[in-house]
């Protein structure tokens, strides 16, 4: 069949459609390259820019030559709308340097690859420490602002924690966090990690009070153990004292009533007046004392059978494990001299 003359004159002008936009494209390109796109200097000058919510191509185009990371702001507009992105910049904040050509701060600024801050939390912090670390890092004004939004009720109910704050349920690691995040953003997400760890190592059919109670035993094995290994004999003993009706005097309760920890506790720590007190109350204390990590949970879900019921730190960082109390005696002369 034959073309007929409408069909071969549309062919033509697609081609030369077609042959226009590569020309334009390919000019786009080598003006990025070596003209008004390309990079203004060595990238020895790095700025943080934030695009505000709202903000067009105009205004960011203005600020990042007047910051001295664009040659030429009309390029870097024009460029955004050859490629059919002059809306898509995303909000946020970016770290930006001169060495990068306008088509590469354009493809951070439409892709929103923001700044990323780092922050490490870990294994056994309580939430003072928590806060104080927030503070630091700048989320927030103070620790008493994070303690607030950990006694949240509504992000209690969320998350079925039976406790009146999210102590003990923050999952410990290092989350990678963009420029802005808020510390009830990251509380969330600790929260929500914390909740998968629990789903791998809670027994199927354990109730809420039964994981909310070993969620306590870690939290204190955390804070009592040295070496890992010992962890989970160590949640043993506890559970084997609490089989027994004895008191768990466990030295990081005390610790726990203390503003910061302290290397060494004295009697009259011993006496504070608290439920948290482990040397005064039997039982488990109120709630957790720590943010336990992995290998504490572990240990507090899957201890190691045995029959003891004391132990004792020694001079190594490790623990000594005794059955009976005049054997506990006899480690104590031993390894601490008293």
């Amino acid at each position: 069949m034959k073309k007929n003359k409408s069909d071969s004159a549309a062919s033509r002008l697609r081609i030369v459609v077609i042959a226009a936009i590569a020309i334009v494209l390919g000019g786009g390109l080598l003006l990025a390259a070596t003209g008004p796109g390309s990079a203004v200097g060595d990238g020895s000058h790095t700025i943080v820019y934030e695009v505000p919510a709202g903000s067009g191509a105009i205004r960011v185009a203005h600020d990042l030559f007047e910051e001295g990371v664009l040659a030429d702001p009309a390029y870097f507009r024009w460029y955004l709308t050859l490629t059919g992105n002059a809306g898509a910049i995303k909000t946020g904040v970016y770290e930006l340097n001169d060495g990068m050509s306008a088509a590469e701060i354009a493809t951070i600024l439409v892709e929103g690859r923001v700044r990323m801050q780092s922050l490490t939390i870990p294994e056994g912090w309580n939430n003072r420490q928590i806060g104080d670390y927030l503070a630091e890092q700048g989320l927030i004004e103070n620790r008493e602002e994070f303690l607030r939004l950990a006694r949240d009720p509504d992000v209690l109910r969320r998350f079925g924690i039976l406790d009146e704050t999210t102590e003990g349920y923050l999952f410990p690691e290092t989350y990678l966090v963009p420029d802005g995040y808020s510390a009830a953003q990251l509380q969330v997400r600790m929260l929500e990690r914390f909740q998968a760890v629990i789903a791998e190592l809670a027994p199927e059919g354990m109730s809420a009070r039964e994981i909310r109670d070993r969620v306590v035993l870690a939290s204190i094995v955390e804070r009592e153990a040295v070496r890992p290994e010992e962890r989970p004999m160590m949640a043993r003993v506890f559970l084997n004292r609490l089989d027994q009706r004895m008191r768990l005097e466990s030295c990081a309760t005390i610790q726990y009533l203390l503003d910061r920890p302290r290397a060494r506790l004295y009697e009259r720590d011993l006496r504070i007046p608290s439920p948290y007190n482990t040397y005064q109350h039997a039982g488990l204390p109120p709630g957790p004392i720590s943010n336990p990590g992995r290998a504490a949970l572990e240990a507090a879900f899957q201890p190691i059978e045995n029959d003891y019921l004391f132990f004792v730190l020694k001079p190594d960082g490790s623990h000594h494990f005794s059955r009976t109390y005049q054997e506990h005696l006899d480690a104590k002369r031993r390894f601490l001299g008293t």
